[in-house]
């Protein structure tokens, strides 16, 4: 059975906690919220034997704290900070470009690391980045997402996640927007019950949970706003882009005419 290594990195602003297993050239992978490092474990252990798998808690989750509060953040927490203490980690942890793998928040983190940094980014696989805005009825799903925000400073972070969930899987597209989104009381899955869960299983759920307020306060502005460099992270490597419901990169509004 494979070690794995836990360790802190201290950047600017924060404490970052982060695992290390395996061996080989560097993966690094990339949580979105709420979830943090736990939720690779499975697939790290999978990938050991051929890759020194990096995964560590975003700024602010469950294992790394901040070193003072956020304060007044209007249009969330930049990603330059989330794509910056990506590049931290790789510099302190890889010799040369690593291999990269986001999902949903963390693809935006791996596309800001790779648009900026790109000398730390030999392959990045972007898995459902919430590019919002590369979309051709970016508005609608602007105003769902705004919606969400609004409904976490008005109810909390569990009538808030129900809307984000249903606005998430929402089948056609977002709803026009001048027209109400899913509600926070719209259906969804319910979610599994705690007490039925192994005890590692449990425990991460639960950090998800608090997770959550961080996503909803900061997280989810940012991302809301946010338009990925896809020009800039294209040109010098290889990188795949994998998302239901987004367009080819060809019928990207914003796709280089170039490729």
């Amino acid at each position: 059975m494979t070690q794995t290594k836990t360790a802190i990195l201290k950047v600017p602003g924060a404490s970052l906690y982060y695992e290390v297993t395996g061996a080989g050239p560097i993966l690094l992978m990339i949580p979105g919220a709420p979830a943090d490092a736990g939720a690779f474990a499975a697939i790290a252990g999978q990938l050991a034997d051929r890759y020194t798998v990096v995964t560590y808690d975003w700024r602010g989750s469950s294992r790394s704290p901040l070193d003072e509060p956020p304060g007044d953040l209007p249009d969330g927490l930049p990603m330059q900070v989330q794509g910056d203490d990506a590049g931290h980690l790789l510099a302190a942890l890889a010799d040369g470009p690593a291999y990269v793998l986001g999902c949903s928040g963390g693809a935006l983190t791996g596309l800001d690391l790779a648009a900026r940094h790109p000398e730390q980014v030999g392959t990045l696989v972007a898995h459902e980045p919430p590019a919002w805005n590369l979309l051709p009825d970016s508005a609608g799903w602007r105003a769902a997402f705004h919606r969400v925000h609004e409904t976490y400073r008005s109810d909390g972070a569990g009538p808030a996640m129900q809307q984000f969930i249903a606005a998430a899987v929402r089948a056609g597209g977002p709803p026009p927007a001048d027209e109400p989104g899913p509600s926070s009381q719209e259906q969804v899955s319910p979610m599994p019950d705690m007490a039925q869960m192994p005890p590692e299983m449990a425990d991460e759920m639960a950090r998800m949970q608090v997770n959550s307020q961080f996503l909803f306060a900061h997280l989810l502005p940012a991302a809301i706003g946010h338009v990925p460099d896809i020009a800039a992270c294209w040109r010098p490597r290889r990188a795949s882009w994998w998302g239901r419901g987004m367009p080819p990169p060809a019928r990207c509004p914003t796709w280089p005419r170039w490729r």
